[in-house]
């Protein structure tokens, strides 16, 4: 199964220092598409370890490129631009498409690095309209979508669940927001964080979850009665979101 994805762009990033500029503004470690084809998921930080984006940089035939949600590629690309100072490097618009898939994968498709429940991602060709229900994998896996449950200046990478869902790298070198990231990995423990919950009716997505009248959280995505929920860990007992009844799932995969 297969689909071209409307909700995706792909940019074109040129230039000798490509990657080492890439290196020092992302997440995760960027260096080995320079000697193989492959596609590494990042997150573009701000100064205090808040997210602002995310999106894959691939490499394959020669070529480097972004491949981001549409909603939030002109300010990404804006602000990557503005850190250029004298480096050489230029982010150019590109025609491709952007297709993904489950099963068997076409030739020159790649692996989601994510999750593998996620499937395969192609660039180049248009394979089909939309089909797939992601929601419901992203729910079952707790895997977190842009301008959902990934909110600009307000997450951090750790309570989305980037280290678990291969998104951050702790042995690379400094970037934007590196020190933030790097101090809720090794000397704090998290409180709070993205979830899968149990979910008896419906809500919309941003209603809080309580718990009585003390706040316990954010409902997001929902599919076949489980949720994505933002849940503080202290307070997983007799929830609600709206008129839902929230419960706390088994750990996920």
């Amino acid at each position: 199964m297969a689909e071209t994805a409307p909700d995706r762009r792909i940019y074109q990033i040129t230039g000798k220092d490509a990657l080492t500029f890439l290196q020092g503004m992302v997440s995760n470690d960027v260096l080995p598409l320079a000697r193989a084809d492959g596609i590494v998921w990042a997150a573009l930080l701000t100064p205090q370890g808040k997210y602002l984006a995310d999106f894959f940089i691939v490499a394959q035939n020669g070529t480097v490129m972004l491949d981001i949600k549409a909603s939030i590629a002109d300010a990404t690309v804006k602000r990557l631009s503005m850190y250029r100072l004298r480096a050489d490097v230029q982010i150019t618009a590109s025609e491709l498409h952007i297709s993904r898939g489950l099963g068997d994968a076409p030739a020159g498709a790649l692996a989601d690095p994510r999750h593998p429940a996620l499937g395969w991602r192609l660039y180049g060709t248009a394979l089909g309209a939309p089909a797939i229900d992601w929601d419901a994998i992203r729910v079952a896996h707790c895997i977190p979508e842009t301008g959902i449950e990934l909110i600009p200046d307000d997450s951090y990478l750790l309570e989305s669940g980037f280290d678990r869902l291969h998104g951050v790298d702790f042995r690379k070198g400094c970037y934007v927001g590196q020190e933030v990231t790097a101090r809720m990995k090794h000397k704090t423990e998290l409180k709070k964080g993205l979830v899968t919950v149990g979910i008896d009716g419906s809500a919309t997505v941003g209603t809080h979850i309580m718990q009585g009248d003390k706040p316990a959280g954010t409902l997001f995505t929902q599919s076949g009665g489980k949720a994505i929920a933002y849940l503080r860990f202290d307070r997983t007992e007799g929830l609600t979101a709206g008129d839902a009844k929230i419960m706390r799932s088994p750990d996920i995969s």
